[in-house]
């Protein structure tokens, strides 16, 4: 326990002292967040968050975890310095997709190759259970590059990436402590450290984004931490095993991992690239409706909560049957919020015609009052 404490402690204190200073760096050398037509804020935000974040949460972790007890935490740190340096260079350089997504390979590479983490029992989800080594390291592969993504494709919204960020690392490091993952529930717990003291500054209206830094960084971060609690939780050895594993560490990163997989999907079928940008994600939908940020991120935390304890509630029925529920509840709640925007967006057309003819008609009576008559 006193390890917990002292990683969390740490990263909040880290963090919380770091960000002012990389907000007046930012400032001085005007590294900032433009705005255009596809963000939602309007001012110019300093980008540099991340940096922050990854000072709280690496030191505080090895710091946190026993030396010697893990040997794979050499590799975790690795491949979260190859995240990290990937980020920077995008905050500040701007990268292509491509070189992103190359360097994503090379991190998750190094978690196959050297840090165990990989993906072998389905646990049966459609009736798989044990999988081939190709067909694990494949899988393996888009399950981190797409987590990895989830984060920084979420982050939209002031607060959002944050506050789901720290939902998962709370669960998923509650759950590691509990059996006694020492390793994993330090780095959950960390990262969840920086995380709050980050949302000080980024919660509505921000005053700095994390940027890709602090996304990706989230990002692998919980795709190291699903994939252990997938292979750990799925078996009879540990002191709190669980039913259905993959359907519940696919609930506890729901919002992301869904809203990316589903704006992926949609963005093939139109013949794009899937990292290509639109206004396609759940929180431009909750915004179109009216939502404040606030508001905006509030909903996506309650609704991931909600699945979360579906999946729990659910998961004696089997991998396969508590998915199913989850994906069709997911569906189910997009398409009612894409339904009302719609909505919205028709009524706001039919109200169009009558303000131009209002804003014409006053433009009329302000002329006729202004024309002098002999």
């Amino acid at each position: 326990m006193d390890n917990i404490l002292l990683s969390s402690a740490l990263s909040f204190l880290i963090t919380f002292f770091a960000i002012p200073v990389i907000i007046q760096v930012a400032k001085d050398k005007k590294l900032f967040d433009e705005p255009d037509e596809r963000k939602v804020h309007k001012a110019v935000i300093p980008t540099l968050g991340g940096l922050g974040i990854f000072a709280g949460f690496i030191i505080a972790t090895l710091m946190g975890v026993p030396s010697g007890t893990s040997a794979e935490l050499q590799y975790f740190a690795a491949a979260a310095i190859v995240i990290f340096f990937l980020g920077m260079k995008d905050d500040v350089l701007i990268l292509s997709a491509s070189k992103k997504f190359i360097g994503q390979l090379i991190a998750a590479g190094i978690l196959i190759k050297f840090g165990g983490v990989y993906i072998n029992n389905m646990h049966g989800l459609l009736g798989v259970y044990q999988i081939p080594h190709i067909a694990s390291i494949a899988l393996s592969l888009f399950t981190i590059i797409v987590i990895t993504n989830s984060f920084n494709l979420i982050d939209g919204v002031d607060g959002l990436a944050g506050s789901l960020g720290f939902l998962t690392t709370i669960v998923f490091g509650t759950y590691f402590f509990y059996i006694g993952q020492l390793t994993y529930a330090v780095m959950a717990f960390a990262l969840a450290g920086s995380l709050i003291s980050f949302l000080i500054y980024n919660f509505s209206p921000a005053k700095i984004f994390m940027g890709d830094t602090g996304s990706l960084l989230l990002g692998l971060v919980n795709s190291i931490l699903v994939i252990k609690f997938i292979n750990l939780a799925g078996t009879t050895g540990v002191s709190l095993p669980l039913e259905s594993a993959p359907a519940i560490g696919f609930s506890i990163l729901m919002i992301p991992l869904f809203d990316t997989l589903r704006v992926f999907g949609l963005r093939i079928l139109d013949r794009r690239s899937p990292f290509s940008p639109d206004r396609t994600h759940i929180h431009h939908f909750l915004l179109d409706l009216g939502f404040s940020h606030r508001k905006t991120t509030l909903t996506c935390v309650g609704a991931n909560i909600v699945f979360i304890g579906m999946a729990l509630g659910l998961r004696n029925l089997g991998t396969t049957t508590v998915m199913g529920i989850l994906l069709i509840t997911a569906f189910s709640f997009i398409g009612v919020v894409y339904f009302l925007r719609q909505r919205r967006k028709a009524i706001n057309i039919e109200k169009a015609p009558e303000k131009e003819l209002i804003k014409s008609h006053k433009i009329l009576t302000l002329v006729s009052d202004t024309v002098e008559v002999d």
